[in-house]
């Protein structure tokens, strides 16, 4: 694997995504969702993604905007209808994008394996509804589950707090959500930070996600004092 590369734009870090490519957003509503590298896969222009996030977009943020024009055609995620969900809401109505709803752990954990290089596992939970049709049930110690594979895509998108020159992240408390299985689950994977450090500057006990799994770092601090959950 290349050394991370570091730079000041989210469009070059961003780099070339095909379309059809299956992309990875990290998130839990605003809290860790890497803003300004969704607005720079807007301008890019790929389409025809399948997009895995744990929501469908809020309002006007580039993800919802991803889907009012038409670039994504798959939606994988757990929460994708809320009272600003309008994009996305539309554009099923009406055809115009897939939806696979996953449960919640289940989509973090079918992210892990997939960093983990898990070929599948079984879960109970979604066993006996719409969600488990048409896939292996199996009894174990008693209880139903239902098999359950790994999700890989070609690019995640990750916001972190702090990058040092490695490309080692740390993250600031739940901003963390999906970020650090999604860095591990991609091909390639582009962070936005607030602030790129000197190595030796982060606590190695701090770092959650190595920079081995990093390809490119972007140093945003302006948009860093967005709203995030802390509890």
């Amino acid at each position: 694997m290349s050394a991370t590369v570091f730079g000041t734009g989210a469009l070059d870090a961003l780099g070339d995504v095909a379309d059809g490519s299956t992309v990875m957003i990290g998130g839990f509503g605003p809290a860790g969702q890497p803003v300004e590298l969704v607005e720079a896969l807007l301008e890019q222009g790929a389409t025809d993604l399948v997009v895995v996030s744990n929501n469908a977009g809020n309002g006007e943020d580039p993800l919802a905007r991803l889907i009012q024009h038409g670039r994504v055609a798959k939606m994988v995620c757990s929460f994708p209808r809320q009272v600003d969900s309008w994009h996305f809401d539309a554009a099923y109505r009406s055809g115009a994008v897939e939806l696979e709803l996953v449960p919640q752990g289940n989509l973090a954990e079918r992210i892990r394996a997939a960093g983990a290089g898990i070929g599948a596992f079984f879960t109970p939970t979604g066993f006996g509804t719409p969600l488990a049709e048409g896939k292996e049930h199996r009894r174990i110690d008693g209880v139903d589950h239902v098999l359950e594979y790994p999700i890989h895509a070609d690019l995640a998108l990750v916001r972190a707090d702090r990058a040092d020159g490695a490309g080692n992240l740390v993250y600031r408390k739940t901003a963390r959500n999906f970020g650090p299985i999604m860095a591990t689950a991609a091909r390639r994977t582009v962070v936005q930070v607030r602030e790129v450090v000197p190595v030796g500057a982060l606590d190695p006990e701090a770092v959650v996600t190595p920079g081995i799994y990093v390809d490119a770092v972007v140093e945003l601090p302006a948009r860093a004092a967005t709203t995030e959950i802390t509890a």
